[in-house]
């Protein structure tokens, strides 16, 4: 089981990271201006159901293959890489999601859903939990997927709690920004490219 001083540590180290703003946060706050506070939530809710693949991958000992395999993880990577481009350009061509966007507004279920592939998809998410959280599992303690599975639900719920809040003012600020659809659509776009481009030149090289 995991030591309390440990798991406070721990704690600790991932609300500072949490706080930084990183790529889920651009991403929420992306769909949370483009379509509003439930979007944004809805995308929130699907990062973290990301975020618990990546647990149950690592509690399996997958997360360690992966990041030991070149072949998987430039898959995954690019797949991501692709995937963030293509809502990109998806955001900034499609005039006609535009006008209807109002009237016809993408399904919660579907965002909730590009939230999970958004961060499954993402190394960086894969690479924290193959360097970072294991440096605080105890072989000794007991049980390592356990001890993987406290810590990382304890990133996930702290994780989720700064999701939430941009996902609030994203929200807000979509509101205020709804007479200027156009402007929304680019301004999530760009991020998204931002996001794919970003994620091509970080991580191992290939």
């Amino acid at each position: 089981m995991v030591s309390l001083s440990t798991f406070l540590i721990f704690a600790l180290a991932s609300l500072a990271l949490v706080l930084v703003p990183g790529p889920n946060h651009l991403y929420i706050a992306a769909r949370g201006i483009a379509q509003g506070r439930a979007a944004g939530v809805a995308s929130a809710l699907g990062v973290e159901t990301g975020t618990m693949v990546h647990i149950a991958a690592a509690a399996a000992g997958l997360s360690y293959v992966i990041a030991r395999s070149a072949t998987l993880f430039n898959v995954i990577k690019w797949a991501g890489v692709a995937y963030l481009i293509y809502l990109g350009i998806r955001a900034l061509t499609s005039r006609q999601e535009l006008r209807t966007r109002e009237a016809d507004p993408q399904p919660l279920r579907k965002i909730f859903l590009e939230g999970v592939i958004v961060n499954v998809l993402n190394p960086k998410v894969i690479l924290f939990f193959l360097a970072f959280l294991p440096q605080f599992v105890d072989p000794e303690a007991g049980a390592v997927p356990l001890q993987i599975i406290i810590l990382g639900s304890t990133l996930l719920v702290l994780g989720l709690i700064t999701d939430l809040i941009y996902a609030a003012g994203a929200g807000a600020l979509g509101r205020r920004m709804r007479n200027r659809s156009s402007l929304m659509s680019h301004l999530s776009g760009v991020i998204y490219l931002g996001l794919g481009i970003a994620t091509a030149f970080s991580g191992r090289s290939t």
